[in-house]
């Protein structure tokens, strides 16, 4: 296929030096997190789609429906789906090279970004852990890393992200959290996010995106109160003048009407979707709210002739009957399935992605308002001339007023509710 004139000078500066590295010939424009979201702020009130590429069919799908959209997009894997502890094929190692096939076969053209979501750090030994690991996953193409320190108190939350940040590079797109995804339990109030980004600011850090507990959960949603928009607002106009946007976790549950209000009324630029696609690519039957559809007597509707074939999808569920597995546990079988969906024939897998395609088109299109935002993500790169868009933010804190014992102090102030204790990874 012919490429543009600028996608070409686009490709020659915007790829940062890892991806240059890892893919030297390649015609595929994987990009920071920081091109992805500077393309949803100037278009305005635009979400990118942060898609959990938890099988290779979610990723073909969701790169298809991008390049249809004309629309940037973010390829993830979250630290429980593809970190050493997986439940995923696809993992923090190997992500960025599917996705680099992928785009070189299909001829995408529409900026790309490989987040590593949920880089979960909840003591020390993870700390110590984090600073071997992550160098090892930018080496293998993460251009993205979200920070999720959210389980341990708001003073260790910010001294886990500045004790980590020089192992990341500066020209990667950073998203940091607070308060853990609980649904509407231990919601994250302003002066917790204040107190998290200030002091990240104080020492020179301006991540791209912070999450929330705003709630909704992860996984499979079992009611529908869900964002809260409102909240996610308040918080947001707090962070205006630290010039952070929001990254909205926990979407499978939500209508596309509430996903349309946190498009309009917040300064959320990428919204991480996860279950709905893999139980769309299965060929589950899924409703408005991303939800799996259960049957009378409790079980998930295999549609027929969509997805995987019935014969795949009953030996799934036998695995998952004989685990003692519940619903929710559906998410692990993808490990030990994913050679299986793919010695599928090539109809069929063809059909598996289709479906994703449609959903996510959808999505990209009708909900969050991204259609036709490459042209800005090029924008961006030409202009800066490089990889790296440097920071949105400048430092406004005083450095001295932010040190650790300060840190320690202030936080003894903000309070909160932190919800029920608990196992609450994603």
């Amino acid at each position: 296929m012919a490429f543009s004139a600028d996608f070409e000078k686009a490709l020659q500066v915007g790829r940062p030096p890892n991806i240059r590295k890892l893919f030297p010939n390649s015609k595929a424009l994987i990009v920071s997190g920081k091109v992805v979201d500077r393309a949803m702020a100037a278009k305005g009130k635009a979400i990118a789609m942060a898609a959990n590429g938890r099988n290779y069919f979610v990723i073909r799908g969701v790169l298809q429906a991008a390049q249809r959209a004309n629309c940037p997009v973010i390829i993830e894997i979250a630290k429980s789906e593809g970190g050493q502890k997986a439940y995923c094929a696809v993992n923090y190692w190997n992500m960025a090279t599917i996705v680099d096939q992928l785009c070189n076969e299909l001829g995408i053209t529409v900026p790309v970004a490989i987040h590593a979501d949920h880089y979960g750090i909840k003591n020390d030994k993870d700390l110590a852990a984090a600073k071997v690991e992550i160098p090892t996953m930018f080496e293998a193409g993460i251009t993205s890393i979200a920070i999720d320190a959210s389980h341990l108190p708001d003073d260790q939350n910010l001294l886990a992200n500045l004790a980590i940040n020089p192992f990341i590079p500066a020209w990667a797109g950073l998203e940091t959290e607070v308060g853990e995804i609980k649904g509407n339990q231990g919601l994250s109030t302003v002066a917790e996010a204040t107190f998290l980004i200030q002091g990240l600011n104080a020492h020179g850090i301006h991540p791209d995106w912070i999450a929330l507990n705003n709630g909704t959960t992860h996984g499979l949603e079992a009611s529908d109160a869900g964002i809260q928009v409102g909240l996610t607002a308040e918080i947001h106009q707090a962070l205006a003048p630290y010039r952070v946007n929001g990254a909205q976790h926990g979407t499978s549950g939500n209508s596309s009407e509430r996903l349309r209000q946190i498009a309009n009324q917040t300064a959320t630029t990428k919204a991480n979707v996860a279950t709905a696609l893999q139980m769309i690519s299965w060929g589950l039957e899924v409703n408005d709210y991303g939800n799996a559809q259960l049957d009378a007597e409790g079980n998930f509707i295999k549609v027929p002739g969509e997805g995987m074939t019935e014969e795949l999808w009953a030996e799934m569920v036998k695995y998952a009957t004989d685990k003692g597995w519940k619903k929710g546990d559906y998410k692990n079988l993808n490990l030990p399935f994913e050679n299986k969906l793919l010695a599928q024939p090539a109809a069929v897998r063809e059909r598996m992605a289709k479906r994703v395609e449609e959903f996510a088109y959808k999505m990209f299109t009708e909900v969050f308002n991204a259609a036709d935002t490459a042209p800005l993500a090029i924008e961006a790169i030409l202009t800066a001339g490089s990889h790296d868009l440097g920071s949105r933010a400048s430092r406004v804190e005083d450095p001295a007023r932010w040190t650790e014992a300060q840190i320690i102090e202030r936080a003894k102030g903000i309070g909160g509710d932190k919800g029920p204790a608990g196992n609450f990874d994603d």
